[in-house]
This record gives structure tokens, sequence and C-alpha cells, in this order.
């Protein structure tokens, strides 16, 4: 379990800029069809993010967070993961998320994520000359896999997630020779099921196979700290928000 439902991105709205949005059905190379939200800034610039929500799929914290990267001149669409399983349609709080994870491929999920970068690479998702996957938790992981997967990414960013094998499936510590793209790792320093000595594999790994990374803990927050419930992990939100925008610009910049 990564957010409560009713929780929100810890970024504050930017009173008066102009966004537009909309629910979307995307269509992966396999026919696949998925429900996505898309945000857009109304003065469109060159990057675009892909935001890969936690294990429930899409619901409003993603949709929320969209919204904040629109309002920073950002394109973003969120995506969810369950279009094979549970069709396109808007859910319920007693979805039960875990019996359609289980039915995830790790090929479905990047079918899926090429689809949502073509989207913002065309003229409907803005044009945008760079895109971004931006992960949290299973997203995470996944975010870190699509710079492995042949997207053209010009970075890739999870919070979170698990950079090993799962359930003998490589992750991307296995995947490192295949990243194609720069990556940041924001991670939670008191996470349960990821420990210290995983992260210093996951750093130890990427600076051998030579890619560009930076991997931050936050020392004491908690898996899923990026939450506006806990206020008493806001620096480590604000720190981690600041971090996010900043690797967008500067790989924008250069790409």
């Amino acid at each position: 379990m990564c957010f409560e439902l009713d929780s929100l991105p810890p970024v504050p709205r930017i009173s008066g800029a102009a966004v537009s949005h909309d629910d979307l059905v995307l269509e992966a190379s396999d026919g696949n069809r998925f429900a996505a939200f898309a945000a857009a800034p109304d003065e469109p610039g060159r990057a675009g993010v892909v935001v890969l929500p936690d294990v429930r799929g899409l619901y409003r914290f993603y949709e929320e967070l969209a919204l904040r990267f629109a309002e920073q001149g950002i394109a973003a669409v969120a995506i969810d993961y369950f279009g094979r399983t549970a069709g396109v349609g808007k859910r319920d709080d007693d979805f039960p998320y875990m019996e359609h994870v289980a039915e995830t491929t790790r090929d479905g999920i990047q079918a899926d994520v090429r689809s949502a970068v073509e989207y913002l690479r065309s003229p409907d998702g803005g044009s945008c000359s760079s895109v971004f996957t931006v992960g949290f938790c299973f997203g995470g992981r996944c975010s870190w896999l699509a710079a492995a997967s042949g997207h053209g990414l010009a970075g890739a960013v999870g919070f979170y997630g698990r950079p090993g094998e799962r359930d003998g499936a490589p992750g991307p510590i296995q995947r490192a020779g295949e990243i194609e793209a720069p990556i940041l790792a924001l991670q939670a320093g008191a996470d349960e099921h990821i420990t210290a000595e995983t992260n210093a594999a996951f750093d130890e790994t990427l600076s051998a196979a030579g890619v560009e990374h930076e991997l931050v803990t936050y020392e004491g927050a908690p898996h899923s700290f990026f939450d506006r419930r806990y206020e008493e992990h806001a620096e480590a939100s604000e720190d981690a928000w600041r971090r996010v925008l900043e690797f967008v610009s500067r790989n924008a910049k250069s790409r």
C-alpha cells in the first residue's frame, strides 16, 4: 500500500496557472486499451512526463500530480495498468487491485508506457521533444525499467521503487547495462522492504554501467513519504519535488 485514496501530492497548486486536462483512453501496440489522465500547460514546452502510479493504478492522487506538472509547464499523462483485465471505466474504493497486479506483465506495462510516450510526442500530447517517466513504488520500478525498454526517454525518476529482482524477474539492477537514460532514485530511509544495502547495490551497479544517475535517501522517511498527509516529512517531500523538476529541466535542455 502506498497512498490512501484521499491522499494528495504534497505540492502546492500554482494559483492562476493556465492548464487543461482530460480523461483519455490510449491504445498500446498489442491492442490493449487503457485509461489515462492528461494535463497540459496552455503554453506547451519541450518536456513531457509519463506518470506511473503505485499498485492501485490510476486514481485521484496521480491525476492531481499530473496537474501539478502541467502548472510547471510540463505536459503529463498518468496511466492505468489494468486495461487488459479491468477495462477503462472508473472504479470504486473496493477495487481488488492486487488481483489485477498479479496479471500484469513487464512487456504489457512497457507497451502501455510506450503508447503514453508516443501520445506526449504527438500534437495532441504537446509535441514534447523530451519525455520522462516518473513512478511511485511499483511504478518507480517500472519507471527505471522503462529507461531500459527502448522508449528513447530523456530520463526516468522513481520514488521508493524496488531496484532488485522480484519474483524471479530481473529488476533495474540486473538490467542496468540496458538503461539508456539518466536515472533519479528518491528512496525512503525507513522503508521496511527496500534496504540500504539494496539501494547501495543499485547505486554501484549504475555507476559500473556508466549510467548518469543520482540516488537520494531520505533518512527516517517511510515508504510513500511523498504524501500531504505526512506533515512530518514535508521537508523531504519538498526536496524531492525540487529534485524532480531540476532533473527534468536539466535533461530536457541537453536532449
